[in-house]
């Protein structure tokens, strides 16, 4: 019998928990807005009407974490959930990359949407600034929380058998198909944009998030960040300009940062810290 109290070492999550990481995720959120699209009067008079803020929508958004918690309970305990959930004291990063999140994510989106006429700020909704505020708060529990998987569990795995830039280009193909679903609901803003350049979005996004990713040894705290500046209520919608934009940025990240974006040295593979190597 296993000792129940064998340390973290022998608790690591294993690669091949990621095809089972992958697809507790897609279940979980293609069933809960599934049904809005297979038997949307039914769901609607079950469940009421889908919004950014019915339940099931924050449990499709939550699968990912879901699933990430899941595994690493099962795998690591409670002593490796305790674990897992400290890299999000990981705060020391680069400067460059802080700079980057803060000014130059709001920047490629100011820009994007001046290409296309727009404003530099999203309008203020007619409840006024306290109701932006309200919404940039309700964001940070939705988009940043999906990183408890895609870069708590996703990412380290896949880093253990292909180059970062890599396991960036699959997590992002992933993430964008996962999106899916949400291009079918009408009361989302997925609706109104073209599915192709999105997913190339989300590739980029996961490509650029990478270097950021590892440069903080396996940090969930800075990429958090990065996902809460992209869904920021306040930066307007720069939709397709800024994918371009952030296309051509990525390039550079990729090009300036080759020795360790195009190989595996130096790159984070522990989904639990000290937890060891897994197969």
């Amino acid at each position: 019998m296993a000792d129940i109290a064998a340390p973290i070492r022998s608790r690591q999550v294993p690669s091949h928990a990621l095809v089972g990481f992958f697809v507790l995720t897609f279940v979980i959120s293609w069933t809960a807005i599934g049904i809005y699209i297979i038997a949307p009067e039914w769901a609607t008079s079950s469940f009421g009407a889908i919004s950014g803020t019915h339940p099931f929508f924050f449990l499709a958004t939550w699968a990912p974490a879901i699933s990430a918690f899941t595994l690493v309970l099962f795998y690591g305990g409670l002593a490796g959930l305790k674990a897992f959930l400290s890299r999000l004291s990981i705060w020391r990063g680069s400067a460059i990359w802080a700079a980057f999140i803060l000014i130059g994510i709001p920047f490629v989106y100011m820009i994007g949407s001046l290409m296309k006429g727009g404003p530099l700020v999203a309008p203020l909704p007619p409840e006024g600034a306290g109701a932006a505020v309200a919404v940039l708060f309700v964001m940070l529990f939705l988009g940043p929380f999906e990183e408890f998987g895609w870069r708590g569990v996703a990412q380290p795995i896949l880093q253990r058998h292909v180059a970062p830039f890599w396991a960036g280009v699959i997590i992002g193909t992933v993430w964008g198909v996962w999106h899916i679903p949400a291009f079918f609901l009408a009361s989302t803003v997925f609706a109104d944009w073209n599915f192709f350049p999105f997913l190339l979005g989300n590739i980029t996004l996961a490509v650029l998030v990478t270097p950021i990713f590892n440069a903080a040894r396996g940090s969930l705290l800075w990429p958090m960040l990065f996902h809460w500046q992209l869904i920021n209520p306040f930066w307007p919608d720069a939709q397709p300009y800024d994918t371009w934009i952030l296309v051509g940025v990525a390039a550079v990240v990729v090009w300036w940062n080759r020795a360790s974006m195009l190989h595996r040295d130096g790159a984070v593979t522990e989904v639990i810290p000290g937890g060891g190597t897994a197969g």
